[in-house]
């Protein structure tokens, strides 16, 4: 039997390598065990962090506008959304005893931020150690891609943000960025190949939470 306690899972991974799919349907099958669980995301998942979210995202989409947010700004909005959302939703919600699933958290900002654009991680660091405080992933699940299958997925997406449109190399860094951030702590990170659109993803995903519930 499941004894409730406090667990925050994460989902990290490239535009196009499945995560938000797969961190849906985690949720939806930690629902089945009628185990207490949230969905949520970043940057966003509280009113206010979606209003820094809109800001980053609004920003890259004026091709007249030549003026764009610096790298460190870019940045600084980030970890501003992640305050939010850990003071108003994580935090709360982790004291509450539940599941809480995140797509994405501070590993795609070093993944991207760091590796991808070069910002300094002194920076990151530092501030995440006044905002999260105790707050950490207990289980983090890095979905890898083949790269031109994850922009063939992005060339289908209805519904385009900026970061569905960066070049094969930046996404190809930023994914080599993943891999290693999770190699240097196997003990929480699972890296899973989600190239082939292999329904057995969403079995082996649940079967690792399974396991880790000791259920």
């Amino acid at each position: 039997m499941y004894k409730k306690k406090p667990i925050f899972i994460t989902f990290e991974g490239i535009e196009g390598s499945g995560k938000s799919y797969q961190s849906l349907k985690l949720y939806n099958n930690i629902k089945k065990k009628k185990i207490s669980s949230i969905l949520t995301r970043e940057p966003g998942g509280t009113h206010s962090a979606e209003k820094i979210r809109n800001v980053i995202l609004d920003d890259y989409f004026h091709p007249k506008i030549k003026e764009k947010f610096n790298k460190y700004t870019d940045t600084l909005l980030y970890l501003a959304a992640r305050n939010e959302h850990v003071v108003n939703k994580i935090r709360p919600e982790l004291t509450k005893k539940k599941i809480v699933i995140c797509d994405r958290f501070i590993d795609s900002t070093i993944a991207y931020q760091v590796y991808g654009k070069g910002v300094d991680r002194k920076l990151i660091d530092n501030i995440h150690k006044h905002i999260l405080k105790n707050i950490k992933p207990d289980l983090t699940f890095v979905l890898t891609v083949n790269i031109s299958k994850a922009m063939d997925r992005l060339k289908k997406r209805k519904q385009k943000n900026r970061y569905d449109k960066f070049s094969k190399e930046f996404y190809n860094r930023v994914q080599k960025a993943f891999v290693k951030i999770a190699k240097n702590n196997k003990k929480k990170y699972h890296i899973i190949d989600n190239s082939h659109d292999s329904k057995n993803v969403e079995k082996i995903i649940f079967n690792k939470l399974i396991n880790y519930l000791k259920i």
